[in-house]
């Protein structure tokens, strides 16, 4: 006798997973796996507009500012006048950049910087040293002040925002000693050489500043010298417990510090001919800016290297940009407090962010 169609007899191991089938919602992804890519794209978006948002701000005022005046902003000259000023900030801010990272704070290096660039054209034209061993002791000096703020800081134990604030203060005092109050010239054109060599249209000591942020970045991120300088500004008690020398650590970020701020004061003299003493607090507000600012760059919420030398030449392009619209000279002390107010802000923002995910 036969059967029709529906009285066929399906295998089991079929009808269960025909039933499976048929119980499923058909052409519905599964929710979970969803929910975790749209989470991890947001994720992702998110993070690229903390590293780059200060990027696209530059970008859009730039355009603006193109918009506005064409043929002064698109001319080499102004291009130049950005990026081929501002070596000193940028020695500046990677000067003090050694000590933030760490959890403490230099309020010294302007100071230090300035003393240095006394130094050179004071040992050379008025003393008549070689310009080398001037430069040698005017690093020397410098490296020295390094040493005094790291021995009360780290070894007596006074806060370290009260000995720099006192000892940027005391250094101004000893650079005017040093120079008589005057503005101290004369240095060869040979020595400016070292700053001033035009490299595809840009001064040398616009390399220096990139080279040493680099170097910088890559001992930070890359090496165990560099994990252990961010535990200790993380938690200093944590990175104690873990064997790491936080003492010797803080001590060597001052010394380190004095020593870059040196080198730049070096350069900065070598650039103009000469220094002026009282000029050098002006340097301090424009690099602890760009410190600040570049905290929302490269690695949110974290002091890093590259991120400070962006910050230096967004606030340089900015002002210059404002200058060039015409707007007076008060506001680059208006521009950089203002940078700095802000930078401040975000970066309390962004860390706190960072420290509830």
């Amino acid at each position: 006798m036969t059967r029709s169609h529906r009285d066929l007899e399906i295998p089991s191991d079929v009808r269960e997973e025909n039933a499976a089938s048929e119980s499923a919602p058909v052409g519905l992804p599964d929710t979970a796996t969803t929910v975790e890519q749209k989470s991890t794209a947001a994720a992702f978006l998110e993070d690229g507009v903390h590293r780059f948002a200060v990027l696209g701000i530059w970008a859009l005022m730039l355009l603006f500012y193109i918009a506005v005046e064409p043929h002064k902003i698109l001319q080499v000259a102004t291009f130049q006048s950005i990026f081929g000023s501002q070596e000193p900030l940028v020695f500046l801010a990677l000067a003090a950049l050694c000590t933030f990272i760490v959890g403490e704070f230099d309020l010294s290096v302007s100071s230090v910087m300035g003393l240095t660039a006394t130094a050179v054209p004071v040992f050379a034209t008025q003393h008549g040293m070689p310009i080398a061993l001037a430069s040698l002791a005017a690093l020397g000096i410098g490296v020295g002040c390094g040493l005094v703020n790291a021995f009360v800081v780290v070894v007596v134990g006074v806060d370290g925002f009260i000995v720099t604030l006192g000892s940027s203060t005391l250094l101004v005092g000893i650079a005017l000693w040093l120079s008589k109050s005057t503005t101290v010239s004369g240095l060869s054109v040979g020595f400016g050489k070292i700053a001033l060599t035009n490299v595809l249209g840009l001064p040398l000591s616009f390399y220096y500043g990139i080279a040493i942020a680099l170097i910088f970045a890559y001992i930070v991120s890359f090496t165990p010298l560099g994990r252990h300088m961010t535990f200790v500004g993380a938690n200093r008690e944590v990175a104690r417990l873990a064997g790491i020398r936080v003492d010797k650590i803080r001590f060597l970020s001052y010394v380190t510090s004095a020593l870059v701020a040196s080198v730049g004061g070096i350069l900065l003299t070598a650039g103009l001919g000469g220094f002026d003493a009282s000029s050098s607090p002006g340097y301090l507000l424009p690099a602890l800016s760009a410190v600040f600012l570049g905290t929302a760059v490269v690695q949110p919420g974290r002091f890093n290297p590259l991120g400070s030398m962006v910050g230096v030449y967004f606030l340089a392009s900015g002002i210059l940009g404002l200058q060039l619209l015409g707007i007076g000279g008060w506001i680059e002390d208006v521009f950089y407090g203002a940078a700095l107010v802000v930078a401040v802000a975000v970066s309390s923002l962004v860390r706190r962010r960072r420290g509830r995910s």
